[in-house]
C-alpha cells in the first residue's frame, strides 16, 4: 500500500481513453452499487465471513476497530466486536489495523488473528484474540496472545494481509520496511522477515517462539535463514488471496516508480525486488538468490511505459490493490477470473490465466480517481465486494440493459 510516494501518471489524460481489451468477450463489463447503502464506516480494509455458520460478516477498519455488519442491508447500525483504537495503531497512511483472519476452527475455539501497527519502536504485531465467553458478538480484550513482532525501520510498506490456507497454516504478508529502493536490502535477505510472505502454525510452538514453523516451509531448519519465510523478493504486497477452487495464492505487489505486478506465489519463490520491478531490471542487491519468478501480469504508471510491456493493451495505474478469483454465482460471466484494482485511478480489472499465460484481460469497471480502491473482500458464497477508503462497501452488478422498442 504505497500511497504517498511521488508518481508521474497524468490520470486525467488516461481515464477516459478507449481501452482495447484482449479477448474482450471473455471479460464482462460491470457496475458497482452500495452493498449497505445506509452505512458509513471508517477506512475499511478487510471484510471476512465468520467460519461458524452464523452468517456474520466482520469488517476491519484501519483505525483499529472490527465491526459486525447488519444482515439487513438497509440497516444503519453496526456492532463493535473489537476495538484497539486507544493503542493508536493508525498514525500514518500505511499503518493501522491492516489484517484480520479467523481460525479455521473458530466455531469451536473462538480464535481470530489481527495484524496491527505500533510505535516507539515502529513495529508490526500479529496477535491472537478470543471471543468473549459471555457474548459471541464481543472479543475478549484480555485474551491477546502476541505471536509475532516485526520491527520496521520506516512507517510504510507494512503489508498486513492475513489468511489461512487449506493446510491450516497462517500466511502473512509484510513489506520491505519502507522508503525508496529497499535501502536496507531486506527483500532479498533471508535473515529478515521484511519483504516476505510468511507461513506459521498458530497451533504449535517451535522452541521459544509463540508459534510453530511448519517443517515443510522452504527454509525451515536451514542455518542463516528465517524458517517462517514462504516466499521473498517482494516490495509491498497489498492484499493476497487463495483461489478457493484451485488453491493458488495470488498476491499484488505495489511498485515504486514504474511497474505494478500480480504474482502467483510458489513455495520458496523469489519475486525479484529490488533487483527487478515487474519484468524489468531495477537495482543491485548484496544478496544473490536468482532465478526470479516472473509476474503473471504487470502494468505501468504511464501510457508511454506501457509500450515496453507485452501487456501493452492494459490501461495504466499507480498503486495496485489485489483481489480474488471470482467463484460466486451471481455473475456467471466473471467465473474464474482474477479481479483486482488500482488505488489511485479507481480502475477495476479482471484477468483470465490458463496456468501459463494471461488469456484475457480488461476493465470491468471504468476508472474513477475519486474511487479509492483500498481492498477487496469475499463472502462465504464467493461473492466479491470493493472496500473504498472513503468508507463505502460496494458490490458488483451486471449493467441494466435498456428495453428495446
Amino acid at each position: 500500500m504505497n500511497r504517498i510516494l511521488p508518481r508521474s501518471l497524468s490520470i486525467a489524460a488516461s481515464l477516459f481513453l478507449p481501452f482495447v481489451l484482449i479477448a474482450a468477450e471473455a471479460i464482462p463489463t460491470l457496475e458497482l452499487r452500495p452493498a449497505w447503502p445506509n452505512l458509513k464506516v471508517a477506512r475499511p480494509l478487510a471484510l471476512e465471513p465468520a467460519p461458524d455458520g452464523s452468517g456474520r460478516l466482520f469488517l476491519a477498519e484501519q483505525v483499529g476497530r472490527i465491526l459486525i455488519l447488519p444482515k439487513n442491508r438497509a440497516a444503519t447500525n453496526t456492532l463493535t466486536f473489537f476495538d484497539i483504537t486507544a493503542r493508536k495503531t493508525y498514525v500514518k497512511d500505511e499503518e493501522g489495523l491492516l489484517g484480520l483472519a479467523f481460525h479455521p476452527k473458530f466455531k469451536a475455539n473462538g480464535k481470530f488473528y489481527v495484524f496491527y501497527s505500533q510505535q516507539e519502536p515502529l513495529r508490526s504485531v500479529v496477535s491472537e484474540f478470543t471471543v468473549s465467553k459471555n457474548d459471541p458478538n464481543k472479543a475478549d480484550p484480555a485474551s491477546e496472545r502476541i505471536l509475532l513482532t516485526i520491527e520496521r525501520p520506516f512507517w510504510n510498506h507494512d503489508g498486513g494481509a492475513l489468511l489461512f490456507g487449506k493446510d491450516g497454516y497462517l500466511y502473512i504478508s509484510h513489506g520491505d520496511g519502507g522508503q525508496r529502493d529497499d535501502p536496507n536490502d531486506n527483500a532479498q535477505n533471508l535473515t529478515t522477515l521484511l519483504g516476505k510472505i510468511l507461513r506459521i502454525d498458530v497451533d504449535s510452538r517451535t522452541g521459544p517462539l509463540a508459534y510453530g514453523i511448519p517443517k515443510d516451509n522452504p527454509f525451515a531448519g536451514r542455518t542463516g535463514t528465517r524458517g517462517e519465510i514462504w516466499a521473498f523478493g517482494l516490495r509491498n504486497v497489498w492484499r493476497m488471496s487463495f483461489d478457493r477452487e484451485t488453491g493458488g495464492l495470488w498476491a499484488a505487489d505495489v511498485g515504486q516508480d514504474k511497474w505494478e505486478e500480480i504474482n502467483l506465489i510458489a513455495k520458496g519463490g523469489n519475486y525479484g525486488w529490488k533487483v527487478r520491478e515487474g519484468f524489468h531490471p531495477w537495482k543491485e542487491s548484496a544478496h544473490k538468490h536468482s532465478p526470479y519468478l516472473d509476474p503473471v501480469l504487470e502494468y505501468a504508471h504511464t501510457l508511454a511505459l506501457m509500450k515496453e510491456t507485452s501487456f501493452s493493451e492494459h490501461s495504466p495505474g499507480l498503486s495496485i490493490t489485489g483481489g480474488y478469483v471470482y467463484r460466486g454465482k451471481k455473475i456467471p460471466a466473471l467465473q474464474g477470473a482474477y479481479v483486482y484494482g488500482d488505488y489511485k485511478s479507481g480502475t477495476i480489472w479482471a484477468l483470465r490465466y490458463d496456468g501459463k499465460k494471461v488469456t484475457a484481460n480488461g476493465q470491468i469497471v471504468k476508472p474513477n480517481p475519486v474511487r479509492t480502491v483500498a481492498s477487496f473482500a469475499e463472502d462465504a458464497d464467493g461473492e466479491l465486494y470493493v472496500l473504498l477508503l472513503s468508507g463505502q462497501i460496494l458490490e458488483f452488478a451486471a449493467p441494466i440493459k435498456a428495453a428495446s422498442n
